[in-house]
């Protein structure tokens, strides 16, 4: 399976059995969802075949449609019914039993329906309306309605992502009921503790092709984490930070407890003038929403935050900013440029928004700040007043660093600085990182690349399954960051 310029999906076979639970693993672009969308008719793949029990030739799906009448269904993390229509309607959208007038038997289609409910021992009224329950159980009564179809394979995409700890166990009794009975599950998930709660075996994809396909009991954490990040153990090399950094005195940043229900459980993190510390672990263990928690991007819901000494209670993005904190999101065209805007308007944004909308920035003070980041930071743009869409990705990255250093921030969160970028400007912003970190600044670093991690900080925060489950200082290796990432 090819796009412009990437294989999304090189030669990769995949083996789905009757009565049991695949986890299709693999980080962030490895070919999981590409693979799903091949199998369920989304994506027309170039080679290969698909083969399902019961049919004697190869399946072609050229849609979803086919998909199902071939007895694949796919429930996603984001439920795809209509919230707005009842419990039974949902289950019965398209497929309504009809009376000889050709209308809608709605009294056959509630006792079908609630019939359906109570054998999969799902508590739910089907004449009250979809949006009336919980998001986890609108994600059983879609598997429900798939299975109601017939399915032989169902494709759960990442479905535990938005729930709390009591609904994902309700939600793997379901998954085993429905293995007992001869269906094959494909659970994509970033969860390692879910994986190793509910699946039989494991197949990992990396950089669209296939690493290996193993019993759960023959890969163990540690081992799965090196093959999904394309580490062999035998050849890590010890990697320390260049010119180690050591913090001062002054707390900058305290959270005791901080938490946000479905996405991060309570943690505690310090951050010093002068340090930098990293959040490291898999695509999904929470480092970006531990980052957001202590921001205000997403509220809090337990726990305190010490700012300079001083407890706080942000509520907004604002307050974090009042407060001398910058924030350099990971997706920096969804949340952080804006596109049509040049790049001198992005540069000043966030000291407009702390001044506020009726204070104004002169003209000449705009150019003024403007100018001197495009020299500081070596943005290469026409002009100030090019718009930033216009620049290479790198350059939009240092464009919005530069919107947070015009505000002199004390603390720094910057999440993914380097994704998408190339090796020279890599270099630079690492380097950048090191310089603020001297000059006084606290900054909390989020990357993908342990190397990169080893090279600019001092201290690492391991997360795993939206839990923190280890600080690592001193010597630290990649070897290490991915044991403790398998075992806290």
């Amino acid at each position: 399976m090819t796009f412009p310029g990437v294989k999304a999906l090189d030669h990769v076979d995949f083996t789905l059995r009757k009565g049991e639970i695949h986890a299709l693993m693999g980080e962030n672009g490895a070919g999981k969802s590409t693979l799903i969308k091949c199998l369920t008719g989304v994506n027309n793949f170039e080679a290969g075949e698909i083969h399902i029990d019961g049919i004697s030739e190869a399946v072609r799906n050229r849609n979803t449609l086919d998909a199902q009448k071939h007895g694949i269904s796919t429930v996603y993390q984001e439920v795809n019914l209509c919230p707005n229509l009842s419990v039974a309607e949902n289950l019965f959208i398209g497929r309504e039993p009809m009376t000889k007038l050709h209308t809608v038997n709605r009294k056959e289609m509630v006792k079908r329906a609630q019939k359906l409910m109570n054998e999969m021992n799902l508590p739910v009224d089907v004449t009250r309306n979809l949006d009336e329950y919980s998001l986890a159980l609108q994600q059983m009564i879609a598997i429900a309605r798939a299975v109601d179809m017939e399915c032989k394979v169902l494709i759960l995409d990442e479905p535990t992502s938005s729930l709390d700890d009591s609904e994902v166990e309700k939600l793997f009794n379901l998954m085993r009921q429905l293995r007992d009975r001869g269906v094959g599950i494909i659970f994509v998930t970033h969860f390692l503790e879910q994986v190793y709660a509910v699946c039989d075996r494991i197949t990992v994809l990396r950089n669209g092709q296939l690493v290996g396909e193993y019993p759960i009991a023959e890969l163990p954490r540690v081992k799965l984490i090196a093959a999904m990040m394309g580490k062999d153990f035998d050849d890590l090399a010890s990697i320390k930070p260049e010119g180690g950094l050591h913090g001062g005195t002054e707390s900058l940043i305290d959270a005791q407890g901080l938490s946000h229900a479905g996405k991060i459980k309570p943690f505690d993190l310090t951050l010093a003038r002068g340090e930098v510390i990293g959040l490291t672990g898999l695509l999904g263990s929470g480092r970006s929403e531990l980052a957001r928690a202590i921001y205000g991007a997403d509220k809090a819901q337990t726990g305190t935050l010490r700012v300079k000494g001083k407890e706080v209670h942000i509520k907004h993005p604002i307050d974090a900013m009042n407060l001398g904190m910058g924030m350099l999101p990971d997706d920096r065209k969804a949340e952080g440029i804006i596109g049509d805007l040049s790049v001198r308007e992005n540069i000043i944004l966030a000291m407009q928004a702390r001044r506020g909308m009726t204070k104004l920035i002169p003209m000449k003070e705009q150019e003024e700040i403007a100018d001197h980041f495009i020299e500081l930071l070596q943005i290469k743009t026409a002009s100030r007043e090019t718009p930033v869409k216009q620049l290479s990705g790198g350059n939009q990255q240092k464009v919005i660093i530069a919107r947070w250093l015009a505000t002199d921030p004390d603390f720094l969160i910057l999440d993914e600085p380097t994704r998408g970028i190339d090796v020279g400007t890599k270099t630079e912003i690492q380097k950048l990182v090191i310089k603020l970190a001297q000059e006084g600044k606290g900054i909390v670093f989020i990357s993908s690349e342990i190397e990169e991690m080893l090279r600019t900080c001092n201290r690492l925060a391991v997360l795993r399954d939206g839990a923190k489950v280890g600080e690592l200082s001193g010597e630290m290796t990649q070897e290490l960051v991915m044991k403790t990432i398998a075992e806290g």
